[in-house]
């Protein structure tokens, strides 16, 4: 009996033991699962809200985008000095339209028109011609000037813009500038003009334009162009090449860079060449004439398609169409505009 209850117990023993591990191994199975980690919806990653794109429109003068409301002022044409006394002229660089025009002596000059913006100061201005009022007067706005004979300076007066008149200021919007030696001197302070007028319209738009060179019509139906080469006379031969890096024609004056006042080389987006009568009936003093057709040729994105221009009366815009009769579209850009004499001057461009 004692034999057999110790070896019964001994089995007992040795088959608890046994079964303790799978219990435990049976326990580890069936215990509960730790319960979930979840995300509060506040600390999942929000997307961002959606953001309407600031309003903009066109800068008339030039077809770039402006915020809404930025366009929404004068323009200022202004007779700038091209003698070379007068140069670095100061703000050129940041003009909508240059027209370079032929004047006595057979040096030119320049009406340029700001109104995308307007620096705070530009120069050197000096006196108006009798072209000017058609040049000017289809912008509106204000235009600015040293003074001039008394019969162009009445015709200017007569289109009925702001006039300001360095001769005539009493309101301190000219000074003589330490930078130049007179008469070449006239400084106006363009900004603070432009705020005294600020409940004149801005200008209409002058031209069409595309967004991009590419499709503008010298990039659509142009050739290749890498240089304009104009002659006003012996005195000035303005030339503009190509520069694809900068993607802009780059200007030089008689052979040399033509500079602003940083240094940098003056450059356009469009280079629009219009050929020109010169009626001579004030004397020495060449009258372009603007109120009539021509020649044109306009460049953009380093090709140029040939054109014609027409300007039915003095108030009207120049119209340019190509030899279809198609409107012609330039870049969203600056635009320099020369007037080259159909006589005496001419015009080359150089493939």
């Amino acid at each position: 009996m004692t034999t057999s209850s110790w070896g019964s117990g001994r089995l007992a023993v040795t088959i608890l033991a046994v079964m303790m591990p799978a219990a435990l191994l049976l326990s580890g199975c069936t215990a509960e699962k730790p319960p979930a980690i979840t995300t509060s919806p506040s600390a999942e990653a929000e997307e961002p809200a959606w953001v309407a794109p600031e309003p903009t429109e066109l800068a008339p003068l030039r077809g770039t985008s402006v915020s809404a409301g930025g366009a929404a002022h004068p323009s200022l044409a202004v007779k700038i000095d091209n003698h070379e006394a007068a140069r670095p002229q100061l703000a050129l660089e940041r003009t909508d339209l240059v027209f370079e025009e032929l004047v006595e002596g057979g040096i030119t000059r320049y009406v340029a028109v700001w109104q995308s913006d307007i620096p705070d100061l530009l120069g050197p201005i000096r006196s108006i011609r009798p072209m000017d009022p058609d040049i000017i007067t289809p912008f509106g706005g204000v235009v600015a000037y040293s003074g001039g004979q008394e019969q162009f300076v009445g015709m200017m007066q007569a289109t009925g813009l702001v006039n300001a008149v360095f001769d005539y200021d009493d309101t301190g919007a000219f000074y003589r500038a330490d930078d130049w030696e007179s008469p070449h001197d006239v400084v106006v302070k363009a900004s603070e003009l432009v705020a005294r007028h600020a409940d004149l319209p801005a200008p209409a738009q002058q031209f069409a334009y595309s967004a991009t060179a590419a499709a503008a019509s010298a990039g659509v139906d142009g050739t290749p162009v890498t240089t304009i080469k104009t002659v006003f006379s012996d005195a000035r031969w303005p030339n503009w090449t190509w520069d694809a890096p900068a993607a802009a024609y780059l200007r030089s004056q008689e052979g040399a860079p033509d500079l602003d006042a940083s240094g940098a080389q003056l450059r356009a987006t469009n280079v629009v060449v219009l050929r020109v009568g010169i009626d001579w009936r004030y004397g020495e003093v060449p009258k372009t004439t603007m109120i009539g057709s021509g020649e044109a040729w306009v460049s953009a994105g380093g090709k140029s398609v040939h054109a014609t221009w027409s300007k039915g009366a003095q108030g009207s815009r120049i119209r340019l169409v190509d030899d279809h009769g198609v409107t012609i579209r330039l870049a969203a850009g600056n635009t320099w505009i020369e007037l080259v004499p159909s006589e005496q001057g001419s015009v080359e461009l150089v493939p």
